[in-house]
């Protein structure tokens, strides 16, 4: 596979897209079983290129939270498998109509999904992200185009070529599959500027990386946002549905986005709510920034800082603090949050009803852990990413999110009078 420019790559993947938005839901699904077979087989020399990545990446001192990102293991393979395999089941959206009518003048209109055409993706240190994508454009019928960063270079490598070989090996074109990721910093900025080649581009990483997407590209984003997660217990918050679903929300798997990051304690609940969760948070290794009332209530807290209330610690670090009321919960979370998800814990049918409709999040829960925001676990089968905009996709991103819909109009010889 190779290309004098990036901007070659693309013009091949726009060619490829053509192709792909006029398969059969019976051969994008023949397709995806191919490479969900091939990532199988291929187990062993995928875990091995990943180690050489991990191996990389201890050498350059990156952080172990980050490094489990970036870590395949057999099990984890497994999983790009699987999920391949539920994108495949899932109902394709090609063609779906969504609205329509019949005119007054007889002309009858349907508006229907139809594929974006290539989907480009910028993204760090998350192989995952390498098969999620390439799966999730196939079955919209798009091609895609990734750029996976240096950190998971040899993964997204292998995992790369062994998709277009199976998409070779079913009479689909491999371009239909591209990476820049040999152009680097190039490749990065071809995706960003392939206008009339990368119809959609969506970033997922570092707020930096995000930021730079956004403001640089000169393709429509969809913005995928750091996750600054918050948690509110109020005072009809029970103990043990307080203290489960915090942990849970931070311990489960702290290095990603929806990990929570904030938790907000009402000051009537405080004296009973904050020793309990701290408790269960520190025996689980969380280092605990706190207001003063945190650190009254509790020992071995760090003073937080402003910075801490704006923090994505993506680490097994959390702030917490004491708030008068449900207003001022309300309050810290429009100044602070990015937009990502936020939960509360309540018996209280009233705040309850309220934290739904005030807070301003892609996904706003009630008495459930934030790791719940993820594509599969909303039965996507995986996600291109979460977005945090308001503009055509909010929240985790599955198939229907790759679409676009355009009008069918059937007349019977009509003309405008």
């Amino acid at each position: 596979m190779t290309a004098e420019t990036p901007q070659a790559r693309l013009a091949r993947a726009k060619e490829a897209s053509r192709a792909t938005a006029r398969l059969t839901s019976d051969e994008k699904a023949r397709a995806l079983e191919a490479i969900a077979q091939a990532i199988d087989a291929h187990s062993a020399s995928i875990i091995e290129a990943n180690g050489r990545d991990i191996a990389r990446a201890r050498e350059s001192g990156t952080a172990e939270s980050l490094i489990d990102r970036l870590r395949l293991d057999e099990k984890r393979v497994a999983a790009l498998s699987s999920a391949v395999r539920e994108v495949a089941a899932l109902a394709d959206p090609v063609g779906q109509v969504v609205g329509g009518h019949r005119m007054p003048n007889g002309v009858a209109l349907e508006q229907v999904r139809v594929p974006f055409g290539v989907v480009g993706a910028i993204y760090e240190a998350r192989p995952n992200v390498t098969v999620d994508i390439a799966a999730l454009a196939l079955r919209s019928g798009n091609a895609s185009v990734l750029r996976g960063g240096s950190a998971a270079r040899d993964s997204n490598t292998v995992l790369v070529q062994v998709m277009r070989d199976a998409l070779e090996e079913v009479g689909i074109t491999a371009e239909a599959i591209q990476t820049v990721d040999d152009f680097g910093r190039d490749g990065a900025k071809a995706l960003m500027q392939g206008r009339g080649f990368v119809d959609v581009l969506v970033p997922r990483g570092s707020a930096a990386l995000i930021e730079t997407v956004v403001t640089e590209s000169t393709v429509p984003v969809i913005e995928t946002g750091a996750g600054n997660v918050h948690i509110v217990l109020d005072e009809t918050a029970p103990d043990d549905w307080s203290r489960d679903i915090v942990v849970n929300a931070k311990v489960q798997r702290p290095s990603v986005c929806n990990a929570v990051e904030t938790v907000l304690v009402l000051r009537q609940a405080a004296s009973r709510l904050v020793p309990l969760v701290a408790s269960a948070l520190q025996s689980e290794g969380v280092t605990i920034h706190g207001d003063d009332t945190v650190a009254q209530l509790t020992s071995d807290v760090i003073a937080a800082t402003d910075e801490d209330w704006a923090t994505e610690y993506l680490g097994l670090e959390i702030a917490m603090k004491v708030v008068d009321s449900l207003d001022d919960a309300l309050a810290h979370i429009r100044q602070y949050s990015t937009g990502h998800t936020e939960s509360i814990v309540t018996t209280d049918s009233r705040n309850a009803d309220r934290f739904l409709a005030e807070v301003d999040s892609a996904v706003v829960m009630v008495n459930a852990s934030t790791r719940f925001t993820d594509g599969s676990e909303f039965g996507f089968g995986a996600e291109v990413g979460i977005s945090t905009q308001k503009l055509h996709a909010r929240g985790p991103m599955g198939l229907s999110e790759l679409t676009s819909t355009k009008w069918l109009a059937r007349g019977s010889g009509q003309t405008r009078g």
